[in-house]
């Protein structure tokens, strides 16, 4: 086998962090020693070892003069663990071929720097476009210091999320939904518009048997209308649930609120005097929120979209058309003038899933 071939391994190996390690990436490592593989590891959640250090332990005393195969970078930092570099080093380990390097300006080049001041030789790039989309969310976040944002819906052919009365239950087919749990599953938060709550009364966890961790469940509601016998609230004990509003909105309902479980954060407002998106995605950053996915309606997708504050957007399409300008859209809000102020969609994944079709893409806007 080659340097791709174990890197590869390495990289299968971390998606098995996939929705457990958040707030760190996802990373997998490979020791191999004459052409075997001595260690193997991963890193399984936040605060347990990483996955360096894994494979290390699982090799023992062949990790000596080995290779380390590794999707990111060695950190080199005091973090819920010791750095990592330090202990590649005392392993004795010869020779490391990482992906990519960790976008975390503490480590960002420190940590190849470090080995190789320790005489390791160290190959960097293998691989580096299939590591950076597995980390995606850690590194949109990183960089952009807020959550990777999602955008989420089933839509019919025509572009509309619902009837004229709201009707929406079932534009997509059961795979649909299906894959659509498990993306609840993988990201940090679920974000829904007060509107949403109110119409169609979401329960917003994902519906599976064993989820592998279930989303803080996030709320923009500006002026607190949220009613307190709908289900979010009624199970707010037993799921994170946090509502955003107004530093204005009625103190009244907030303490109602808290008194049922919601955790009630207050920002300040947009030019609309709505609850500012920007400041909540701050907000959320600094509460390790990495990701988050959109299931909200039009005018919150449209915000989020005007704001510059949706990184991917993912779509199941039913194949029906719905029409009727009372129908809702996906986008809402005024909408562009011109063709060359669209929001332009980089289609990564084109698929059916039985007889709808999935689009997976990622948001740019022409200017």
């Amino acid at each position: 086998m080659n340097d791709e071939q174990y890197m590869r391994m390495a990289l299968s190996l971390a998606r098995k962090g996939l929705g457990t390690v958040s707030p760190n990436p996802m990373v997998g490592a490979v020791l191999v020693k004459d052409s075997t593989v001595v260690g193997k590891g991963y890193h399984k959640k936040a605060g347990s070892p990483h996955a360096e250090v894994a494979a290390i332990d699982d090799a023992g005393a062949n990790a000596a003069g080995a290779t380390l195969y590794i999707n990111l970078e060695p950190c080199v930092h005091y973090g819920r663990t010791p750095p990592c570099a330090d202990q590649v080093i005392a392993a004795g380990i010869r020779r490391v071929v990482v992906a990519m390097l960790d976008p975390n300006p503490l480590v960002n080049g420190k940590g190849v720097e470090k080995l190789r001041k320790a005489g390791i030789d160290v190959k960097v790039g293998i691989f580096e476009d299939e590591a950076r989309r597995l980390n995606e969310a850690f590194i949109g976040s990183m960089e952009k210091k807020r959550p990777f944002v999602t955008m989420k819906a089933a839509v019919s052919l025509d572009g509309k999320i619902a009837t004229k009365t709201c009707d929406s239950r079932w534009i997509s087919n059961e795979e649909s939904r299906r894959q659509a749990n498990l993306l609840r599953c993988i990201n940090d938060g679920i974000l829904v518009g007060i509107n949403t709550v109110i119409s169609d009364n979401p329960l917003l966890v994902p519906r599976l048997k064993n989820p592998k961790k279930i989303p803080i469940r996030i709320i923009l509601d500006s002026k607190l209308r949220i009613p307190l016998a709908c289900d979010v609230v009624k199970t707010s004990e037993k799921y994170r649930t946090w509502v955003f509003t107004n530093e204005d909105s009625r103190t009244d309902k907030e303490t109602r609120l808290r008194a049922l479980g919601v955790e009630v954060i207050r920002v300040p407002k947009d030019d609309s005097g709505r609850a500012s998106v920007r400041h909540i995605c701050e907000e959320l950053y600094r509460r390790e929120i990495t990701s988050i996915l959109v299931e909200g309606g039009g005018e919150v997708n449209s915000t989020l979209l005007k704001e510059g504050l949706v990184d991917k957007v993912v779509l199941f399409y039913g194949t029906i058309i719905i029409g009727g300008k009372g129908a809702l859209n996906l986008v809402g809000g005024k909408g562009i003038d011109f063709l060359k102020d669209a929001y332009r969609i980089d289609v990564a994944t084109l698929k059916k899933l039985k007889d709808n079709i999935y689009i997976e893409g990622y948001v740019h806007r022409n200017h």
